[in-house]
């Protein structure tokens, strides 16, 4: 039984799912994979189906009707994970910006050095970002050291995508409840998890921006972290003072 399994959710990724997949496929360890796609016109869920036959039992497919946002199409992964028997979790893009050679990293940190949470960080050991303007890798690293002041998390990577989860961690997590959809949609994960006093540790990884395909950062993607982060800290200081 295939302990681990990548979620990958997609939108318009077909010059990338084909050659993530078999990627993943060809690491030392054995990771299963399920593809969230949201209705890709651009025949994305097709390119997988048609994959299905070569990789039987390992490659899952789960296709929502309209683009819903990337914070939903990870909880519709996570609740059909934790319907199946996975202990590992993971969080992935489609796009190549998350090297998939650092996957054995993560689950290991989890595994071997028992971490609830282990997060693909670019800025434990510095800023390792490939291939980004550098307002943006500004904009990022600022975003985190916000969310950091806010939520006094101890975590240098608040925004980061590429991370493993164990099961229990996401069994505690009442993922009915998560808010955000976007960009602070991973905010809240990593908030959640450490409000519950799970082990979070940071793998360094270096972040190369996506060769192929489009971008899905936007402006409104943006503002949901910037001000949704106050929201979230808010909330979860009425909710002390309400127990």
């Amino acid at each position: 039984m295939v302990k681990g399994i990548i979620i990958i959710p997609t939108y318009n990724e077909i010059e990338n799912i084909e050659r993530i997949i078999r990627n993943i496929f060809s690491q030392r360890r054995k990771f299963d994979i399920l593809v969230v796609d949201d209705n890709s016109p651009d025949g994305t869920a097709t390119r997988v189906r048609t994959l299905k036959a070569e990789f039987p039992g390992r490659l899952h497919v789960e296709e929502r009707e309209g683009k819903q946002g990337l914070g939903t199409a990870y909880i519709h992964g996570f609740k059909w994970a934790l319907a199946r028997d996975y202990e590992y979790i993971f969080e992935m893009d489609a796009d190549f910006s998350h090297n998939p050679n650092d996957l054995i990293r993560l689950y290991n940190t989890c595994k071997r050095d028992n971490a609830d949470v282990a997060i693909g960080s670019r800025y434990i050991t510095g800023v390792n970002v490939i291939n980004w303007p550098m307002n943006r890798v500004l904009m990022s690293w600022l975003a985190s050291r916000y969310v950091r002041f806010i939520t006094g998390m101890d975590i240098q990577d608040t925004t980061a995508g590429y991370v493993c989860y164990k099961r229990e961690v996401l069994e505690a997590i009442d993922l009915d409840k998560i808010q955000f959809v976007g960009y602070a949609f991973q905010i809240e994960m990593k908030f959640k998890a450490h409000l519950l006093g799970f082990k979070i540790v940071e793998v360094p990884v270096i972040f190369t921006d996506r060769t192929r395909g489009t971008s899905k950062m936007s402006g409104s993607i943006i503002s949901e972290a910037v001000f949704g982060v106050i929201k979230m800290k808010m909330k979860s200081l009425f909710n002390q003072i309400k127990d």
